[in-house]
């Protein structure tokens, strides 16, 4: 299912002061605050891996996360790579 671009549960009103916010920030500020919320984004990502899949180790929930994130053919890749070394 497609989600439209333009549904948000955020008011304009809200979405401009979260704007004005980011403006006021330094490049360095938004930076990190980017690489924050990216590795936020991640943690979720693994949780609800976990949640879904309990059975997952560790190492199987980070190459779903690859999958889901960037493909199976890359997943695979990392899959046979990870074979070869550990032999």
């Amino acid at each position: 299912m497609q989600v439209p671009s333009d549904v948000s549960d955020t008011s304009e009103e809200a979405k401009a002061v979260q704007l004005e916010c980011l403006r006021q920030m330094s490049r360095q500020e938004r930076l990190r605050r980017a690489c924050a919320w990216s590795g936020q984004i991640r943690r979720m990502a693994f949780d609800a891996i976990r949640r879904r899949h309990p059975e997952y180790s560790e190492e199987d929930v980070r190459l779903c996360f690859i999958e889901l994130t960037y493909g199976k053919e890359l997943a695979d890749q990392v899959r046979n790579w990870q074979r070869a070394t550990q032999q």
